[in-house]
Formats: C-alpha cells, structure tokens, sequence
C-alpha cells in the first residue's frame, strides 16, 4: 500500500489517520513522514497509541520489574473483584479473570507511581495479554460456551515503537477533527458496516476505562456509547461531509467491498461507486484493487471479495 501512496501522493510530509483503530497503519506511516496524525475514538486504541507512539520518557527495567510481579500472583490469594464476577468463566477462566482483575485495580491504584507513559504501557500491555486468552472468535458480541477454561494468562509487556516522527494523538469524532486539522494526506478506513466497533470490543473499553458499568445481556455489554455514524444508512453523507471539510492534498480510503455479503451485518453501508462520486467531487481518483482474504466465523458468505485502495488528488478551485 505505501508503495502506491508514495508514487501517487509525492512530497508528502504529514499523513492523518483519522480511523486509525489498533494503529497498524500509522506504526508502518512513521517510517516515512515527519508528522503522524492518529486518532481513534475507542479508549482503548487512545491508551495503545499512547504507549507505543509517544516519545515520553519511561523506566524499561520498572515496566518488567512490575509485570514479572504480576505474573508470580497466585489467583488463591486474589480475592474477587469487578472483572473476575463478571467475565469470569466466560470470556476467561475463574482464575485468570481473578488475575487480570486485580492487575487492572493495582495499576490504577498505584497510577501516581508511574509516569504518563508507564501507566499506559501497563494497561495495553495487559490489553494484549488479555485479548491474546479471550474465549471467544476475536470480539467480544459472544463466547464460547465451555465446561472449563484453561488458566492461561500470562502479562507481557508491549515494545514501544522507535520513531523519528512527531505524532499528534486524538481520540475525537473523526468529522469534528477534520474542521480542524491540516495534513499532506488524509487516509480513511472508516467501519463502513453496522457493526459497531464500541460494542465488539466493549471488554477492553471496559478494561481501559475501568470504570466497572453495570453490564447487560448475554454478551455483558455496558449501556452503548461511542456509535459510530459510518455503521449507519446517513454513511455516505458523513463520509461526503468529511471529505469536503478537511485541509489536505491527498486522500488515500481503503475499501472492502462486502456489500454484497449474506449477512445483513456485514453488508457495507457506503458502496464502491459512492465512494467514487464522493472523491471525484473534490479531485481526481485513482483505483487500485487486490485480491483480499477475509477472516470470518463461517456465518458470513463473500463473494468476489476485493480490497479496494482510492487515491485522490485534491483540486482546489
């Protein structure tokens, strides 16, 4: 992908990912700019850009002194709490929520211990180590129902990334921030289907925020907060409102187009061609297609299923 964005966006110095999700794209866009715009609106990726992509200064030796703490706790010792009543022998076994639990309560309690940058490296480290165990299909919209659960939890800590690039981290509605923010390129992979992010991935809001909600359902969800625009039917007016409200001389989306999916879920909520009508109101599009293999649980039918990168150059009346 960053081939085609260096050929086709040339002089480029400042790359906005304004979806950023888990940050793959923008650790991989710090090679190559001198500014990173990352933002996300999900605590979680907030907290997990924090800790990877911040250049603040943080003690290695103390992050694993207290993550090899940790993983010496014995679950027999750990009384129950918030997240071990209620994921327990579910989403995790008995002792591994005890755990996990108990780690999440122990860094907040000891959070002016820790500078800006170890606490956030503490919660997504247990982010990851606690995603990496999770009884389920890689959300958390259902588990696994099983007679048991192994103990398998296990913290280990994240690296940080070395990069020379500034980033500047936000965790905004993606069509406020545009208003005010000017950038070189401005890519976009927004949900584009109804499934809402905030609520497949409810427990590691829940973890990051840890703010112990009153949960609901089957799943154990929080009341919904964080729903995303782009997951309904007024999808192509957000998108169309974003692209012609942002200071930039590039856009670079990445599309699936799973709009001809059986599941009505999956089904996307912008189609290829608006996507194309949009662009071409504010410059001149190109379309690049590969073939793409989607991961699903065996539900969801794809048929002809591509992976579809739009670069435009802006024209500027």
């Amino acid at each position: 992908m960053f081939s085609i964005i260096a050929k086709e966006c040339p002089n480029s110095k400042i790359f906005t990912d304004i979806f950023a999700g888990t940050g793959i794209v923008s650790s991989v866009a710090a090679n190559y700019y001198d500014k990173i715009i990352i933002n996300d609106f999900l605590y979680s990726n907030n907290t997990i850009y924090k800790s990877f992509f911040n250049n603040e200064e943080y003690n290695k030796e103390k992050i694993y002194s207290i993550i090899k703490d940790y993983n010496s706790l014995d679950p027999d010792t750990i009384k129950e709490n918030y997240f071990s009543k209620n994921f327990g022998t579910k989403y995790f076994s008995h002792d591994s929520s005890k755990i996990i639990g108990f780690i999440r309560e122990d860094i907040e309690q000891n959070k002016e211990s820790l500078s800006n940058k170890e606490y956030n490296i503490l919660i997504a480290s247990l982010l990851y180590s606690t995603d990496r165990i999770a009884n389920t299909v890689g959300h958390y919209d259902a588990y696994f129902k099983k007679a048991s659960i192994e103990d398998k939890f296990l913290m280990k800590p994240i690296e940080p990334l070395n990069h020379k690039s500034k980033i500047t981290i936000y965790q905004e509605d993606a069509n406020k921030l545009v208003r005010n923010i000017s950038t070189d390129i401005a890519y976009i992979d927004p949900p584009y289907n109804s499934r809402q992010y905030s609520r497949f991935y409810h427990l590691l809001e829940t973890l990051t925020k840890w703010d112990k909600p009153a949960l609901h359902g089957v799943a154990l969800k929080p009341e919904p907060e964080n729903m995303s625009d782009y997951c309904k039917v007024i999808a192509k007016q957000k998108l169309l409102d974003l692209v012609t409200n942002i200071t930039t001389k590039y856009f670079v989306i990445s599309y699936n187009n799973t709009y001809s999916s059986k599941s009505s879920s999956s089904k996307n909520k912008i189609t290829l061609e608006e996507i194309k009508e949009i662009l071409n109101t504010v410059g001149d599009t190109k379309i690049f297609e590969k073939e793409h293999q989607q991961f699903n649980t065996g539900k969801t039918e794809f048929n002809n299923h591509k992976e579809y990168l739009f670069v435009t150059k802006v024209i500027n009346e």
